[in-house]
């Protein structure tokens, strides 16, 4: 990462960062560890695009997700229970999150471009839905 993604990330962290986490925690009922290898969450060109791709990439879909999980006790038990981390990186731009949302030994792993289809959150909140619905 070179000054110009080194001062977004430090940016976003301090801006946006905070209230996204704690709105994670909140839907969830517990605090989620997140591991994000915000390296990995760049291309140059789209830089400017970052502030309102990151949320609705990773973070929205995530509170959604659990907003709609944790609706109930048995579903808040299940998440708490099942949810060790959150993973949030791009290795592969996945587009589609059907390929890039895995939930594996209580990692959940998101690994989708930060910028490619980003208005499109409610179908990636339908598959955090249905991966965990059927993972927890």
């Amino acid at each position: 990462m070179g000054l110009k993604e080194n001062r977004f990330t430090k940016t976003f962290q301090e801006e946006q960062f905070p209230e996204l986490k704690a709105q994670i925690n909140e839907a969830a009922g517990f605090d989620v560890t997140l591991n994000i290898e915000w390296s990995t969450l760049f291309e140059d060109r789209f830089l400017h695009l970052y502030n309102d791709s990151y949320p609705k990439i990773y973070f929205l879909p995530i509170i959604e997700a659990f907003k709609s999980i944790a609706s109930d006790d048995m579903g808040k038990e299940a998440l708490a229970e099942s949810l060790k981390e959150i993973h949030i990186l791009n290795t592969k731009d996945h587009h589609n999150p059907a390929n890039g949302f895995t939930f594996s030994d209580g990692v959940l792993t998101i690994d989708h471009s930060p910028i490619l289809n980003a208005p499109d959150v409610n179908s990636r909140i339908k598959v955090l839905i249905d991966l965990l619905e059927n993972n927890l």
